[in-house]
């Protein structure tokens, strides 16, 4: 086994480090904040590839591996966890549109993705069907030329603001064989958002109920098959689940750096808050976790890279693992900050808020657990 990263590997990563450490750390508590969606900033990402990392060359992406994926999104959270999990969620957008839909419809949609000149959101959860996907009621229905859709998607990153919808849709049977995918443009006749909802954290990114009345979209604007709709939406978690992990990753990262440099300063009872051994032992514990969590990200990586059988088997236990770990992390080190570490003068407190929701989204970590002993057990 070779845990080092390679040459391109660490330019990728030494690239967005400095990106996240100029244009996002000093921002974020900022947007955090005013509840600001940095367009432009993620735009100066997109120049970087940074937006359509593992999609296709051939419209604009840099056709990276998910590895490379978790490096970048990793670095990107150190600087802001919300800013980077959109990225994430745009990126995979981006992704399935560029891997299942048409060449007209890669050739229509992925360049403005990959610039960010487009913004793309993701929809599948809905207001009475979060971990039961599959039972979905949003419905699209074919008639003449083009697909009219009812129904509505619920806790939508960018919803209002993204210009591209990637939705799930039941075209045919109960069950998961009866849904579809879609492209919905912004402005397509009968689609509108609920008012953005007031969260406990990724407060740099919008969210609200994306609703559909007699939403009308081309024919043409199926992705891939119909009835393969729901296969397609959980290929992408696979990938999402370790984006958000790797986000996980990078908040922790940041809160065990901040918490680290305040104990070698802080003092209690004439000495510093290093020289007492449960500081000591906090700080290896946070520190030994992470590392475990990372390297359960970059082998789950691994797996997606090189299409390994029991890909969501280890990217359902890496985003377990990962975003439990780092979340308690994050805690530990506002804790080890006492008082000073619920104040916003520190940024512990914003960092515990944006991971606390990676344990829901994706798929909650009881539902990783429910994937993982069901691939446990059909072996």
């Amino acid at each position: 086994m070779d845990f080092a990263l390679n040459d391109d590997q660490r330019a990728i990563q030494d690239a967005a480090r400095a990106f996240a450490q100029d244009l996002l750390l000093p921002s974020s508590a900022e947007w955090d904040e005013a509840k600001h969606f940095p367009v432009d900033v993620m735009r100066q990402a997109a120049e970087m590839g940074f937006c359509g990392i593992y999609t296709s060359e051939d419209f604009g992406g840099l056709a990276l591996g998910r590895v490379e994926a978790a490096i970048i999104f990793e670095e990107l959270a150190r600087g802001d966890v919300s800013v980077a999990a959109f990225i994430s969620i745009h990126n995979m957008a981006t992704w399935m549109v560029d891997r299942f839909g048409s060449y007209d419809l890669r050739q229509r949609y992925v360049p403005s993705l990959t610039t960010m000149e487009n913004i793309a959101s993701y929809c599948l959860t809905e207001p009475g069907s979060g971990s039961d996907a599959a039972a979905m009621r949003t419905s699209a229905v074919l008639q003449g030329d083009e697909w009219v859709l009812n129904g509505s998607k619920a806790f939508i990153s960018g919803a209002g603001t993204s210009d591209v919808y990637v939705v799930m849709a039941r075209t045919g049977e109960p069950g998961p064989r009866g849904i579809s995918a879609f492209v919905v443009d912004k402005d397509a006749p009968g689609l509108s958002f609920g008012a953005q909802e007031k969260k406990m954290g990724w407060n740099a990114q919008p969210t609200a109920i994306v609703q559909f009345d007699d939403c009308r979209i081309p024919a043409a604007n199926l992705l891939g098959k119909e009835g393969d709709g729901f296969r397609y939406a959980m290929m992408g978690l696979d990938g999402g689940r370790l984006n958000i992990a790797a986000c996980s990753l990078g908040g922790a990262r940041l809160a065990l750096e901040t918490a680290q440099e305040y104990v070698t300063t802080r003092k209690q009872f004439g000495k510093a808050l290093a020289e007492f051994q449960n500081p000591q032992f906090k700080l290896a514990d946070m520190a030994t976790d992470l590392e475990a969590a990372r390297l359960m990200v970059l082998r789950g990586a691994w797996a997606i890279d090189t299409d390994h059988p029991e890909k969501t088997k280890w990217c359902a236990m890496a985003k377990r693992l990962a975003t439990d770990a780092c979340f308690q992390i994050a805690d530990e080190a506002l804790q080890l900050h006492g008082g000073y570490g619920y104040l916003k003068d520190y940024p512990l407190e914003r960092i515990v808020r944006d991971l606390r929701v990676h344990r829901i989204l994706e798929g909650t970590n009881e539902i990783m657990r429910v994937i993982t002993a069901r691939e446990m057990l059909r072996q």
